[in-house]
């Protein structure tokens, strides 16, 4: 099937969350409770009351990967069209990225709803996009009471349904549902550049909350949707973009 899709009719995507609050101790009381309770959903070792310093250290690793307990610092997208001139493939990366989640939601859903709002022509491609990316989207949609695109809106959808969901995860897998491979591992597989080079996931939190440089972030999950549109090119077998065919763009 990936062999038959063009390339310009894919709109590439990635996404950086952090927790809600700086810190466990920001949360309100009931916040608090219910944080506790997912705790012991994802860490089977947490039996009966788990200390504030076991609670503060979780919620600093790992609430920002819940859309109930996270928030979208930055989307960026990726987009590739074939120069009339020479023929070469070109990549222009944007981001959305934003203290205020709203403002960053708001701007990329009207993306889709002007530009990408049809799942029979577009398709929309990230790395474990079907199980992270789209899902936190649409959920932080609801809570910021947006509209949701068409294209995001799985509810009641068949299987294929939401074939304009690409997920490289997923076609790297081949069927082994039990699989789980990194962008970053598949880079050195492959043999295209590392979007890790800086910083990774982990990281996101701390340069977000105590460095304040959103700048950076954006730049990494660029590099992370740059990293993805590379992947994409070696499951077609097609040359690899050099840097004279990237644009960031604002």
């Amino acid at each position: 099937m990936i062999d038959n899709i063009d390339i310009a009719n894919v709109l590439f995507l990635d996404i950086e969350t952090v927790s809600a609050k700086p810190d466990y101790q920001s949360l309100d009381d009931d916040f608090k409770e219910l944080w506790a309770l997912k705790a012991r959903q994802f860490t089977r070792h947490l039996e009966g009351e788990a200390g504030e310093e076991e609670l503060e250290q979780l919620y600093h690793d790992k609430a920002g990967i819940f859309a109930e307990f996270g928030k979208i610092v930055c989307i960026s997208v990726g987009v590739v069209h074939r120069d009339k001139d020479d023929q070469l493939l070109r990549v222009r990366l944007k981001s959305f990225a934003s203290e205020n989640e709203l403002e960053l939601l708001n701007d990329f859903s009207q993306l889709i709803f002007k530009f990408y709002n049809n799942a029979s022509k577009f398709f929309f491609c990230g790395h474990n996009i079907k199980e992270f990316d789209v899902p936190y989207i649409c959920r932080r949609l609801v809570v910021n009471q947006l509209p949701l695109p068409n294209v995001l809106d799985l509810f009641g959808k068949k299987p294929w349904e939401t074939q304009h969901l690409l997920d490289t995860l997923e076609l790297w897998k081949f069927g082994d549902r039990k699989h789980f491979t990194s962008l970053k591992l598949l880079a050195a597989l492959l043999g295209f550049p590392s979007p890790k080079d800086d910083i990774d996931g982990s990281d996101v939190g701390r340069v977000y909350w105590q460095d304040k440089d959103l700048g950076r972030i954006a730049f990494y999950c660029e590099k992370d949707v740059l990293a993805t549109i590379q992947l994409f090119l070696r499951y077609k077998r097609m040359p690899l973009l050099e840097e004279n065919q990237i644009a960031h763009v604002k």
